[in-house]
């Protein structure tokens, strides 16, 4: 079995406070990006993980879509298993890529086998992995708050808006990113908020994270800069960064940006 596993954007992002189980809950909008992976899962005589693209550190009994199969044995008696992940989406971006790869993999897994989970009971596996990870099981546009993990439906249609993503080939781990941003009250409302026109969001759709990482990394700023410059009606630094992504409602295709060469780009419809 093949399937893609795709990005994420966040559309605002408030990291609000504290959890005693370590973790600090936030607010956010995921929208779906189409940049994706493909993974592929297949029955085998014996079990073997195997990697191309993008290198992706740590051992292979580490990796996110081991450790799906791994939880759904020891609930089920899976066959051993031949994955082949070919990552392309990039790491440390803030674009949930690994998540995704967990969740493609713990649906494709039962599909193929015919495990008979339903989304909520995947979404509890997958909660199991990842604070995001949940989300790519349903995988549509979601207000997410506690850790990430926990959706309300969205009326949201960003179907046709163009968009570009550019990664500054900068990994920003996600303990780094926390240890800098401070917690504090949201300053919008953001499910209301990504309800008013695209043109206001500059000002009402925010990432805590840009104020706590820009002083440290400017490109992000030039980045968003250079979006803006090229027409963007909104643009942002996705999650925890370090992709920051402009989107250009009305356009066929975005825009051409002068960026660093060495940079990754992604761009095309929502």
């Amino acid at each position: 079995m093949l399937v893609f596993p795709n990005a994420k954007l966040n559309l605002g992002l408030y990291v609000t406070a504290q959890r005693p189980d370590g973790f600090r809950n936030l607010e956010s909008v995921f929208v779906p990006l189409p940049w994706c992976d493909a993974l592929e899962v297949l029955p085998a005589a014996e079990n073997a993980l195997t990697l191309t693209g993008i290198p992706i550190p740590g051992a292979a009994a580490t990796n996110l879509c081991w450790r799906a199969y791994e939880l759904l044995k020891t609930d089920f008696d899976l066959p051993p298993v031949h994955m082949h992940l070919h990552k392309v989406v990039p790491i440390g971006a803030g674009l949930g890529g690994g998540s995704a790869d967990a969740a493609f993999a713990l649906r494709a897994l039962n599909e193929l086998f015919s495990l008979g989970l339903r989304d909520p009971q995947l979404q509890q596996y997958a909660r199991r992995l990842g604070s995001d990870c949940a989300f790519f099981i349903e995988n549509k546009p979601v207000f997410a708050y506690e850790k990430g993990d926990v959706f309300e439906p969205l009326a949201l249609d960003l179907t046709g808006v163009a968009c570009k993503v550019v990664y500054p080939n900068l990994h920003i781990s996600t303990a780094e990113a926390y240890a800098r941003v401070a917690l504090r009250t949201p300053r919008h409302e953001l499910r209301l908020s990504v309800a008013q026109p695209m043109a206001t969001w500059h000002t009402t759709v925010t990432n805590d994270f840009e104020d706590a990482l820009t002083p440290h990394y400017p490109v992000l700023a030039e980045i968003k800069q250079a979006l803006y410059a090229a027409g963007a009606t909104y643009a942002s630094l996705s999650g925890s960064g370090s992709a920051v992504y402009g989107l250009f409602p009305g356009l066929a295709a975005p825009p051409a940006l002068g960026v660093g060469h060495d940079y990754l780009v992604w761009d095309g419809l929502l």
